[in-house]
């Protein structure tokens, strides 16, 4: 029995090992893609109804948490996350499986031996008791950025993250844009993307990270690219067309 799966992960190498894995441990499992972000595994479960999907818990757009709240078809779900404490009581009580990483092989063979099981016996859990069992059991909100030490010249500020209009990548640095600074980390943007809260902070290109709270307006430019107008400075900021479904209701 052929069982369609997707992976999201925004680690390009974690997501190919995991499925280099999944399709030793089960031929049977067909990968159909792999997601960069949120968003786009979003995009992928509503437009292929997968059976199974392999979602980290923190990704660019939208967290794995926040994918399953816009799920509107039932799916086998595995989330994959770097926190061995976090909700791992509510994944149990609704009978989800969780992967923690590094994932071991003998816990992935666990994974795949539950999910055969699941898809034989059409034992497909709950997604709105999950969600209210992860609410019950709290989030690792307590772990994003709050404060960000940020340098212009020899001088060192100490910048609250609700100032942050939007993080730049530069060559060497990450450049920090507040309303009335541009100021720099030594922090890659990839990395710091996994410190941000995902629900305020939007990646919109490759480089580029801004505030939710901070967009005015989303408009298209001249050659049809969506373009972003912030309230607290004069900048507009182009949006990849991969992050721009962010913005279809503005």
């Amino acid at each position: 029995m052929s069982v369609r799966a997707i992976i999201a992960d925004d680690e390009e190498h974690i997501a190919a090992d995991l499925r280099a894995r999944l399709t030793a441990l089960w031929p049977e499992l067909e990968v159909l893609a792999i997601a960069r972000n949120g968003i786009e595994a979003a995009e992928m479960l509503d437009a292929a109804k997968p059976d199974v999907a392999f979602l980290d818990i923190k990704m660019p757009g939208m967290t794995g948490l926040n994918v399953v709240q816009h799920l509107m078809y039932p799916c086998l779900l595995v989330f994959v996350t770097a926190y061995d404490d976090f909700a791992v009581d509510a994944f149990e009580r609704a009978a989800i499986d969780y992967l923690v990483k590094p994932v071991s092989d003998e816990r992935l063979a666990k994974t795949v031996d539950r999910l055969k099981h699941a898809v034989k016996h059409r034992d497909i859990p709950d997604v709105g008791a999950l969600m209210a069992d992860l609410r019950q059991a709290g989030s690792p909100a307590s772990t994003w950025l709050k404060w960000i030490k940020a340098s212009a010249g020899s001088r060192v500020h100490l910048v609250p993250i609700d100032e942050v209009c939007y993080f730049q990548a530069t060559d060497k640095y990450t450049s920090v844009y507040t309303r009335d600074a541009h100021l720099l980390i030594r922090t890659p943007i990839k990395e710091l993307i996994r410190q941000l809260d995902p629900d305020q902070f939007w990646q919109i290109h490759r480089a580029t990270v801004v505030n939710a709270k901070q967009v005015d307006a989303a408009v298209a430019g001249a050659t049809g690219q969506l373009l972003l107008k912030l309230r607290d400075r004069p900048d507009t900021l182009p949006v990849y067309r991969s992050y721009a479904p962010l913005f279809k209701q503005m």
